[in-house]
Formats: C-alpha cells, structure tokens, sequence
C-alpha cells in the first residue's frame, strides 16, 4: 500500500524534529502541530477544564479550539493552524492551558 506522500507524489524537504512534552516527534516541512502529533500516533492533547475529556482535532479548521495546545511557551494555540519549524516545543494543555488569555473560547 502507498503511503499519503507517494501517493501525493509530494516531495518535501527534509524533516526536522519537535517535541512533545518532552518526546521527540519527526516532522516535515508545512506540517501543522496537529498534523505532524497525528503522523505519530497521538490523537489527543489536550484535555478539558471541567471534566478532563480528551480532546485532539475535531473541525481542522481551526474554528472548534478543540486541538488547544501551548508551543514555544505560547498557550492556546490551534494545532490544526500552526506551522512547526525545527525545535519548536509542544505542549499538552489540561483545561484552559497557562496564562489564559482573557476571553479565549473553551468548552465544559
């Protein structure tokens, strides 16, 4: 079977590693956060403030900050919308993340 790229014939350049919450994960050139988490297994990343449900993407489209996460100290950041570039560090958020910003939109 064919992966995405082959099948894509896409040819990015070379990949460059993140981290997650300390764990290195590979990424490519225009990969999103929620994209490269998604390349490597991780579907959930955050979890919400009232109950603790699981979150990850929900929309991709960066409208139901469902895939929340805090990268390069910055929290409330939409996985589904934000570049990576080497080095970037990715956090997982537990309800509204630090330092919530006044007004951000959460669930439960």
């Amino acid at each position: 079977m064919r992966t995405p790229l082959e099948l894509a014939d896409a040819q990015p350049g070379p990949a460059f590693t993140v981290t997650l919450d300390g764990r290195e994960i590979d990424a490519l050139p225009g990969q999103t956060v929620a994209a490269a988490l998604w390349a490597a297994g991780v579907t959930s990343w955050r979890t919400t403030r009232g109950q603790g449900r699981p979150r990850g993407v929900f929309c991709g489209i960066g409208v139901c900050y469902d895939c929340l996460v805090t990268v390069n100290d910055r929290p409330n950041q939409r996985a589904c919308l934000v570049p990576l570039h080497p080095g970037d560090t990715i956090r997982t958020q537990e309800g509204t993340g630090h330092d919530d910003p006044e007004g951000a939109r959460h669930d439960d």
